[in-house]
């Protein structure tokens, strides 16, 4: 069955995990040529709209869940077209505030939602969702915006992370300030990603074996988490505690690799990899991944596959389309149970997540983590079981994912 939206197909599919599917009316004219891809997929947080970055400049806005198949086709009122003018690479919903920091910024509520786009001559739109209209342009990068995150502690805090090579922080509730600018990395910035009490900021850099973290309280730089070889940096992403950060990486001849670090000590705590069948191709880079924001489920996607990890079961909960079709990023609905991937020839993807019950033990790990570092932890006089657990550094060390199969 499909649903006809403006610009879009909804297809309600049923193999596998497949919940359903948007396919762009503007095809790609050769599969391989540029401007038809989808570079960001966003959830609003309170879960209520889906942010699409459709390829050519537009960002469709639909309501969630994609339900209102009887108005569709008269066109869902709902439903919004963003005509962005330039290649859209990154997207970020505001306010968005975590469940642990609602007793900061209660203001936030006041606050209309909002849509930032990222677009390929370096300038940041801001757009408000429920008219769809354009409220201000921010300026000051001078190359592609390749990402953006607003600050979980429901402030108006915006980062962005450019092709110039920095990282700029903007502050929205204040019209006219100008940008915090940390720079230091000599390569593209590719991807950021905040701490869940919006102390830090992580960035990874395309060519740089290095993850930067920075200081969101006083804007400068803390430390680096160095690798020992040359790789190309992909994605990073902090845990629902922000005692864990998952760095992607790749290598064009040795495969991809996805690092679990501990950002305080800074230790990496274990290590999943391409299996050597798997290695030598071409169309395995590790392309995008996401921490669940409800369970320490870890999405990961690259050319081939959608694999959703169980870290505290240590189990592969999801592995599914094998598909040629060229995932290049990820993001969970704030509820968890969806997840939506979006692919070079500009179709979506929502794959259902298992809804797997969170121990009683780690949640209290999470509410212990979220506010004390690693350091305050081995502190305290506890038995050595119970501090390996809170430091999770009872995960084993390495562990291999795919299998001959997955390579066909």
């Amino acid at each position: 069955m499909c649903t006809s939206f403006r610009g879009c197909t909804v297809k309600e599919a049923h193999e596998d995990d497949l919940i359903a599917e948007l396919k762009p009316a503007l095809l790609p004219r050769l599969y391989g040529s540029s401007g038809c891809e989808t570079w960001s997929v966003r959830f609003s947080p309170d879960g209520s709209y889906f942010a699409w970055s459709m390829g050519y400049g537009i960002v469709k806005l639909l309501p969630w869940p994609l339900t209102c198949k009887d108005s569709a086709e008269a066109g869902c009122d709902e439903e919004k077209t963003l005509n962005c003018g330039q290649m859209v690479w990154a997207l970020a919903f505001g306010p968005c505030r975590s469940i642990r920091m609602n007793v900061l910024h209660q203001n936030a509520r006041d606050h209309e939602l909002l849509l930032a786009t990222g677009l390929n001559n370096g300038a940041i739109q801001v757009w408000v969702v429920s008219t769809g209209n354009l409220r201000f342009t921010l300026t000051g990068h001078e190359a592609p915006v390749r990402d953006l995150v607003f600050t979980p502690n429901g402030s108006l805090t915006l980062a962005s992370a450019s092709r110039d090579k920095t990282l700029r922080i903007w502050n929205l509730a204040k019209k006219g300030s100008s940008p915090h600018v940390l720079r230091g990395p000599n390569y593209w910035v590719f991807r950021c990603s905040v701490s869940p009490d919006s102390s830090a900021i992580a960035s990874v850099c395309n060519l740089d074996s290095k993850v930067y973290l920075w200081s969101l309280r006083s804007y400068t730089f803390m430390r680096h988490l160095t690798y020992d070889h040359e790789r190309t940096m992909a994605s990073c992403d902090f845990s629902q505690d922000g005692a864990l950060l998952a760095v992607a990486s790749y290598h064009s001849t040795t495969g991809w690799w996805l690092d679990l670090w501990d950002p305080y000590t800074p230790d990496i705590l274990t290590r999943v990899e391409d299996c050597e069948v798997c290695a030598y191709r071409s169309d395995n880079l590790l392309t995008s991944l996401s921490f669940s924001p409800v369970s320490l489920q870890l999405a990961f996607k690259d050319y081939r596959a959608l694999q959703i990890w169980d870290v505290e079961r240590d189990k592969l909960v999801t592995n599914t389309d094998h598909s040629r079709a060229g995932g290049v990023c990820c993001a969970f609905h704030p509820h968890g149970g969806v997840i939506a991937t979006g692919c070079r020839d500009g179709q979506v993807k929502f794959w259902r997540v298992p809804q797997l019950v969170p121990s009683l033990r780690h949640l209290c790990r999470v509410a212990l983590r979220f506010s004390i570092s690693t350091y305050q932890v081995e502190a305290l006089p506890l038995p050595k079981k119970i501090l390996e657990y809170l430091t999770y550094r009872d995960i084993p060390k390495q562990k291999i994912i795919y299998c001959k199969e997955h390579c066909s």
